[in-house]
């Protein structure tokens, strides 16, 4: 989106260079990227990059509102509810199609938040690796608010691990298994947290221990990274070792489970912005709209895009048995903004918010970014073309 820094790299660009950049993961974690990765970041003017923040402020403003917590309670309603909220989630995500509206121009479009972690640790990595093996210029960062890599760790570990000194592990279902896994390393790496798979805790009294060499040790803060719609699915025996999270427990989690719930697509319909698209709950929709053909519908709760119906049909809305758990969202037009040896690209940047104890409020600190060529954004959905999957925003910075 800048063009200058567009053409710059596509210039200098060669396959060597590429393998360079995958290698440099590669040698700390051999085999640990389960998603494809983009041999582009984007380059994002500065006017762009205001427009995200204007957005995410407002969106911040709604999460932290008196009436929030009342307004989200019938997202906990069809759910395995876990004991012990506490407040709002610590840190949460914001996800922005780089879309053109309906005078084509080039803005952004708020189309998913989440309650939950995402790759914190691993964007840190990414930076690194992109200046390691590209010419990437001195002006742009892909930290926003003055945010430098040692003031985003520092902050990250204050929000993992808490201001205590507690025993916090990163609690996820198989880890080594996930797509996701580098992250878990790289946080390992960065902020020495043991990972931890949820066949290993276990229950004494109301408090949760793990064994290592033989010795019991105690969980004092969970770094929460299951996700619920991939443990519903697992066989009997790990469901049966996951229900102790639903008992009370002396353990502070990051973020509670409860808040993946809450801040997800559940809040879209209760956001009014000329930024978030349009909103409804399936069985809030007093008539279905003859145009569907501007519209998509997802189900609530659903992660990494999975159930997305996108080219929506009349007999779609008879098919869902559960339509208080589906949304219908106006469709948003990506827009082709980043010119690729083959072809122009989609975008989507997900910037991440820390809650900033200080100021008490939430603060934009570094984001990740995924490209597309197809009619999904997800890496889950572009892994064979080429210039598309996971990469990084750098925003200007003047």
């Amino acid at each position: 989106m800048i063009p200058f820094y567009r053409k710059q790299f596509n210039e200098a660009f060669n396959e060597t260079k590429y393998q360079e950049y995958l290698n440099y993961i590669n040698a700390l974690y051999p085999n640990s990227v389960g998603f494809r990765i983009a041999e582009t970041p984007i380059f994002i003017p500065v006017a762009f990059k205001n427009q995200l923040l204007e957005v995410g402020e407002y969106v911040c403003s709604q999460i932290v509102a008196t009436d929030f917590i009342a307004k989200t309670e019938k997202s906990l309603a069809n759910t395995r509810c876990t004991p012990n909220e506490k407040g709002l989630p610590e840190c949460i995500v914001m996800d922005f199609a780089i879309a053109n509206n309906d005078e084509n121009e080039i803005v952004p479009a708020l189309i998913e938040l989440q309650g939950f972690p995402s790759l914190f640790a691993f964007e840190v990595l990414q930076d690194e690796a992109l200046r390691n093996s590209y010419t990437i210029p001195e002006n742009v960062t892909p930290y926003l608010n003055g945010y430098t890599k040692e003031k985003y760790l520092r902050h990250l570990s204050t929000i993992i691990k808490g201001e205590q000194g507690e025993h916090t592990v990163l609690l996820e279902l198989l880890p080594n298994q996930q797509k996701t896994r580098v992250d878990f390393y790289c946080t390992q790496h960065y902020l020495n947290i043991p990972i931890v798979c949820i066949t290993e805790i276990f229950k004494k009294w109301n408090s949760l221990y793990y064994q290592r060499e033989g010795i019991d040790i105690k969980i004092d803060r969970i770094y929460n990274r299951i996700v619920a719609d991939e443990l519903k699915n697992q066989p009997e025996e790990i469901k049966e070792k996951a229900a102790v999270l639903y008992s009370e427990l002396d353990v502070n989690w990051v973020t509670h489970p409860n808040h993946f719930f809450r801040i997800s697509k559940y809040l879209l319909p209760f956001l009014h912005h000329d930024s978030v698209p349009k909103t409804q709950f399936v069985d809030q929709i007093k008539s279905i709209p003859t145009n569907l053909g501007k519209y998509i519908l997802k189900p609530l709760f659903s992660f990494a895009g999975q159930g997305v119906i996108i080219d929506v049909q009349t007999s779609d809305f008879a098919s869902i048995t559960d339509p208080a758990n589906w949304i219908m969202q106006e469709k948003v037009t990506y827009s082709p903004c980043v010119e690729t040896p083959d072809g122009f690209a989609k975008a989507e940047i997900r910037l991440f918010y820390f809650w900033d104890k200080p100021t008490q409020k939430y603060i934009a600190t570094l984001n990740l970014c995924r490209l597309s060529k197809g009619k999904m954004i997800g890496v889950n959905y572009n892994q064979t073309a080429n210039w598309v999957g996971g990469t990084i925003a750098y925003f200007e910075n003047i």
